[in-house]
């Protein structure tokens, strides 16, 4: 199944792009999308802007941010290395929050079981993205088996 947001259901509702609310660190996220473009963003009240953003008006919000050169993305005042184990836990926990409080998540990742979770479009290298394909079809499917560990 490959993850798009103008794919068909379930597949539009697990892009990151979909609306699917949820809070982390008291922050109100009203997509994951929102949430990984805010981490561009150093200053809060911009992060908190962002987080509020769904699919396409997220995305664009932070295309203007150059994060890539330094590698160093921001959550709620702390920095975070691209590529550090630090920045994995708090992907973790964000996918973590998004499938415990959104009913909508949790039933279209029901209704992914029995299929190979693809996403074309996202990109490879963690020094170009902030999610990579990869990362991204492993938290689906470690939510989708419960492994992802509970924090």
């Amino acid at each position: 199944m490959n993850i798009t947001s103008n794919g068909k259901y379930p597949a539009n509702k697990l892009s990151n792009f979909a609306g699917h609310r949820f809070t982390l660190d008291g922050v109100e996220c009203y997509s994951m999308e929102g949430f990984l473009q805010s981490l561009k963003f150093k200053s809060l009240p911009m992060q908190m802007e962002v987080c509020k953003l769904i699919g396409k008006a997220a995305k664009m919000k932070g295309a203007s941010k150059n994060w890539k050169r330094k590698q160093i993305l921001y959550w709620q005042g702390n920095e975070y290395p691209r590529k550090s184990n630090e920045y994995q836990d708090l992907l973790d926990r964000a996918y973590q929050a998004m499938y415990d409080q959104s009913k909508g998540f949790r039933k279209a990742l029901k209704a992914s079981e029995g299929s190979t979770l693809e996403h074309s479009i996202g990109k490879s290298k963690e020094s170009d993205t902030v999610l990579t394909k990869s990362e991204f079809c492993r938290r689906l499917n470690k939510l989708r088996d419960g492994k992802i560990r509970n924090l």
